[in-house]
């Protein structure tokens, strides 16, 4: 067979941060599906078609690239930061387990990117240096019970933890019951990174207490990294650095 499918992550936002990996599939697919802003970061050239769709058709979108490739098309499907973390790569294995049965010849990868997370720890310092977890916030996909117990589990563990889809306009509340829960589980000095737009010429980092931390401090391109109760901050002239040191007290 031909055709080809590469789930490809296209990094956090700034081209640099595109893995040259990604940048050889693209140069060679005939085709790109993926939500409308991620396929508008993909350069037009003549020989590629964009297949441009909304952020709530995942498995449609999956299942389009996949009869593409069967078809012998050279497909890429993108998504921000890396498409195994709460984007495409489940989607199209999703589509291809329910699919045709001819549909598992068809040479499927995933080409890893730089994770919004990743991304804005880096910015911080080191926040994820010990043991850590991230978690969804929207209930889109599933139901909000299932949300405030990985966050109360997440809490009492002592992870540090890194939110996605915090705060949306459809579903403010969300987050303002995510600061109530953390405030029950953990001590009000408790550091919290708000990480918006990183690598992106609007970029906004924001490092609070969960005593000062408010709901609109978060919006849909905010990752927010709570800190462990071991993570601190190191003061500058040039800035802070925060970081979770690799070792805990016996």
């Amino acid at each position: 067979m031909s055709g080809w499918v590469k789930i490809a992550g296209l990094g956090p936002g700034n081209e640099a941060l595109v893995t040259s990996e990604v940048t050889a599939a693209l140069a060679e697919a005939t085709d790109v599906v993926g939500y409308i802003p991620y396929v508008a970061r993909v350069a037009k050239r003549p020989g590629l078609t964009l297949h441009a769709s909304d952020n709530r058709v995942e498995i449609d979108r999956s299942q389009h690239a996949l009869r593409m490739a069967a078809e012998g098309k050279r497909v890429v499907v993108v998504s921000s930061g890396d498409p195994g973390v709460f984007a495409m790569a489940a989607a199209v294995f999703e589509a291809l387990e329910n699919g045709p049965d001819t549909w598992r010849e068809i040479p499927v990868e995933v080409l890893p990117g730089i994770t919004a997370m990743l991304a804005a720890a880096a910015r911080a310092g080191a926040p994820l240096g010990h043991d850590f977890c991230a978690i969804n916030l929207s209930d889109n996909l599933k139901p909000w019970a299932l949300i405030e117990k990985r966050l109360r589990l997440g809490a009492q563990a002592d992870f540090a933890m890194a939110f996605y889809n915090p705060r949306s306009k459809s579903r403010p509340e969300g987050f303002v019951k995510t600061l109530e829960i953390l405030r029950q589980e953990c001590e009000p000095e408790r550091l919290i990174l708000f990480a918006r737009a990183v690598s992106r010429p609007d970029e906004a980092i924001c490092i609070a207490t969960l005593a000062e931390a408010t709901p609109d401090m978060a919006d849909m391109q905010t990752v927010v990294i709570v800190g462990s109760s071991l993570t601190r901050v190191i003061e500058r002239p040039i800035g802070p650095i925060v970081y979770t040191p690799r070792s805990t007290p016996e």
